[in-house]
């Protein structure tokens, strides 16, 4: 399965970005997958792998590539809990510059990027995304109504824009939350929401788990966690891609 390096253009200049799919010379659905916010490094090709294997094209850009290319700053090979607080407050800044203008139109060039390479077939994509990368995965559903058919966010802020943001959705949805990230009585009211909105959709707290579960580089990991994210993750993308 390769690995490819690109460049995405922007209206801010060239974002780096990796691809990984099939390399049996066809075309296939398109993912475009958001890193969580210590961005790309190896457990993220690893997920992209995963899902190349099962006959997707995943692309997956740099979003902090306003600050230089990946990695944008220096990361351990695990990121443990007693240093993770000093990663996050280097990382803080390139996440608050990350406006909502500038994530709805990095979104759009990331999609236009995605759907035109030769190796993507036409038709709907998917959107996946950890951790603040849910969020931008959330903006580019809601801002692509039309383009995106599936959405799944894993320890996400999937409502920080409010309800009303997620009354628009018209992809499938799978939201899957951590124990530490949101109550039950906020996920019920979330799925009100969604209810009340129409949306097709799960959303659900994964057992015994803490925010970046599906991260297997962090101490937040949980293996039974990450085979749940798989099992939910998979049969949604099979669903809305499988005829594109």
């Amino acid at each position: 399965m390769p690995i490819k390096a690109l460049q995405i253009p922007t209206t801010e200049g060239q974002a780096d970005a990796f691809a990984a799919f099939p390399d049996h010379g066809e075309r296939h659905p398109g993912v475009l997958m958001y890193a969580d916010g210590f961005g790309i490094r190896p457990v993220l090709r690893e997920m992209a792998l995963e899902l190349a294997g099962r006959g997707y094209y995943v692309l997956v850009p740099n979003f902090f590539y306003r600050h230089g290319p990946a990695p944008v700053i220096e990361l351990p090979e695990h990121i443990g809990e007693d240093i993770r607080p000093a990663v996050i407050a280097q990382l803080m800044p390139l996440i608050e510059a990350h406006t909502a203008e500038r994530v709805l139109s990095d979104a759009e060039a990331y999609l236009k990027f995605l759907t035109t390479q030769p190796e993507v077939s036409a038709g709907p994509v998917a959107v996946t995304g950890y951790c603040i990368g849910g969020l931008l995965a959330v903006r580019t559903a809601v801002a692509h109504l039309g383009q995106v058919a599936a959405l799944a966010v894993f320890h996400g802020p999937v409502s920080a824009d409010g309800p009303d943001s997620l009354a628009k959705l018209t992809a499938q949805v799978h939201f899957g939350h951590a124990e530490t990230d949101i109550t039950p009585e906020a996920l019920g009211e979330l799925n009100r929401a969604l209810d009340t909105a129409g949306v097709d959709y799960t959303s659900e707290i994964y057992p015994n788990t803490v925010h970046g579960f599906t991260m297997s580089d962090t101490d937040a990991f949980n293996p039974g966690a990450l085979q749940r994210h798989w099992d939910r993750l998979l049969p949604l993308l099979d669903r809305t891609l499988a005829n594109t």
